[in-house]
């Protein structure tokens, strides 16, 4: 049993290299139309959807606007990234609370 837009594919383009996926470049996943598919690896056809790995992936600042760059983001694994501006900030707000509150209770 085989997929309809793969069968399509190798029937008109030809045959579809070993692990690659073929990407629906009309955004269509019903399109059947060889001439709208494009081999590529799994990793490139994730990051080309509209899935949440796509969006994160294009997504080119942290939510409080600061730029995603090599020096203030720090990536754990590959998996999440974070906006070191950011994350030193609630850092220092959770320090400061905690000093407040130390220095409340001692009173």
């Amino acid at each position: 049993m085989v997929l309809a837009h793969r069968a399509a594919y190798e029937l008109e383009r030809g045959s579809i290299p070993e692990g690659a996926d073929l990407d629906h470049l009309c955004r269509i996943r019903s399109c059947v139309n060889p001439w709208h598919l494009e081999p590529v690896s799994e990793r490139e056809n994730a990051l080309r959807g509209n899935g949440p790995t796509g969006i994160n992936a294009r997504k080119t600042s942290c939510p409080s606007g600061h730029p995603y760059d090599v020096e203030l983001t720090e990536a754990d694994g590959g998996r999440h990234r974070r906006c070191l501006r950011c994350y030193r900030a609630t850092g220092r707000a959770r320090q400061a609370r905690y000093r407040n509150r130390r220095k409340n209770d001692g009173d």
